[in-house]
């Protein structure tokens, strides 16, 4: 009977697998980091604002050149409304995703009138951003200038819509209208009604 073929820890490789992993690090969450901020259509900044982590660390760790603590690990994943385990995965990514409602990423501001739910699978790499925006009756929300390069696709699915981009005219959008612009000015949706409004929102482009 042939020998079978030597176990991994027979020769080491397993251990120097986990050692090269651990040196990558740094590397496997800058990278991580990145790759969802973008997906969630955030600039350095707006990321610095929603985890109370200063943009100057953020662009640190994007860049491998900053462990972060576990402590700072949270913060930045409950900014991103992801597991912390996302941040540190190294794993190959299924080619079907269900992504289930009740365990969605969903961000929800102004006191509860305004409700981002994230419709892309967030620990995977990807350029374009999926989300579905509520906005309750009479609410308008304002939105921060993103980084050059970031564009805005938006379609009312539901209600009416008031869309101001910059110091354009406000544009308004009936069920079914769509507006594409680029977001690197600051912006607002306003929800003229009386009833609650419904909008989806494809982020393209590429953050620095």
């Amino acid at each position: 009977m042939s020998r079978a073929e030597p176990d991994e820890r027979e020769d080491g490789s397993e251990r120097r697998t986990s050692d090269s992993t651990a040196r990558n690090v740094p590397a496997i969450v800058g990278s991580n980091l990145r790759r969802l901020r973008k997906a969630q259509g955030y600039s350095l900044e707006r990321l610095a604002e929603l985890s109370g982590v200063s943009r100057a660390m953020l662009g640190q760790i994007e860049t491998a050149k900053s462990v972060p603590t576990v402590s700072l690990l949270w913060r930045v994943a409950d900014a991103l409304g992801v597991p912390v385990a996302t941040l540190v995965a190294t794993g190959r990514e299924p080619n079907v995703v269900v992504l289930q409602r009740e365990r969605a990423s969903v961000l929800v501001a102004s006191e509860g009138r305004y409700a981002s739910r994230s419709l892309s699978p967030v620990n995977r790499p990807r350029s374009t951003g999926f989300f579905e925006l509520t906005f309750a009756a009479g609410h308008r929300e304002e939105f921060p200038a993103a980084e050059i390069g970031i564009n805005h696709n938006l379609v009312v699915a539901h209600g009416r819509l008031t869309v101001a981009v910059g110091t354009d005219e406000p544009l308004t959008l009936d069920e079914g209208d769509a507006v594409l612009f680029a977001a690197a000015s600051p912006y607002a949706i306003e929800n003229t009604t009386a009833f609650p409004a419904t909008a989806y929102l494809v982020v393209t482009g590429s953050a620095a």
